[in-house]
């Protein structure tokens, strides 16, 4: 590998992140950061990566769209059966991280993760375009196919089969989920590598305690 990877760096300058910035309740001060990352135009804000584990450990991460923010938590809609799904279903815990290169932020989430209501989940499903609505009945997601013609035979087969205006029906098998936060970290770049890093953890009570982070 090329050895200028290593010479490969940033140094941030845009702003700080200090302790009184900050709103006392952290999805509030997500969707502060949030709104930001709307108005600076970037590409898909609402990409996040998405970690999960099995019961015994072992790790896989992915991008998904964040699809829903409440006072609860951060909800995303996928296959139930893929790998994610079904690691979540085994081992309800996830972690996200949002990158937002062009302001020199991240956000890191972690916390327990809950299936929605199926009436929850049909609601979204069926204000999809109806394309995305076959392609979730088409894909067997994270499962091996022979070749893409199967996939898109499918497709065609479900498109005649759904070419009036019937409703298309919620698969079964796939629904949102809702990570409940209990720890989130906000992450602004600053020079010499001295990053503001600046951490909500929930109490007992459930307060929000806010404690700065060495970077």
């Amino acid at each position: 590998m090329d050895s200028s990877l290593a010479d490969l760096r940033q140094n941030y300058t845009l702003a700080g992140l200090s302790e009184a910035d900050l709103n006392p309740h952290p999805i509030k001060q997500f969707e502060i950061w949030f709104q930001q990352a709307l108005e600076a135009d970037l590409i898909e804000p609402n990409a996040m990566t998405l970690a999960t584990a099995t019961p015994d450990g072992k790790p896989s991460a992915r991008i998904v769209l964040l699809k829903g923010v409440s006072d609860r938590g951060f909800v995303f809609y996928t296959n139930y059966e893929s790998q994610k799904g079904q690691q979540l279903i085994a081992n309800p815990y996830a972690a996200l991280v949002f990158l937002w290169d062009k302001l020199e932020r991240q956000v890191r989430i972690e916390g327990k993760v809950k299936q929605l209501q199926p009436e929850e989940s049909a609601q979204y499903f069926h204000s999809r375009p109806k394309s995305s609505q076959l392609g979730a009945w088409a894909s067997a997601q994270s499962r091996v196919i022979p070749n893409r013609e199967v996939l898109e035979q499918k497709l065609a087969d479900l498109q005649e089969k759904y070419s009036s205006n019937t409703t298309i029906p919620l698969p079964q098998h796939w629904g949102g989920f809702e990570v409940i936060p209990n720890r989130i970290e906000f992450w602004q770049g600053r020079p010499s590598r001295l990053h503001d890093r600046l951490v909500y953890d929930l109490q007992t009570d459930d307060s929000w305690s806010i404690k700065r982070l060495s970077p």
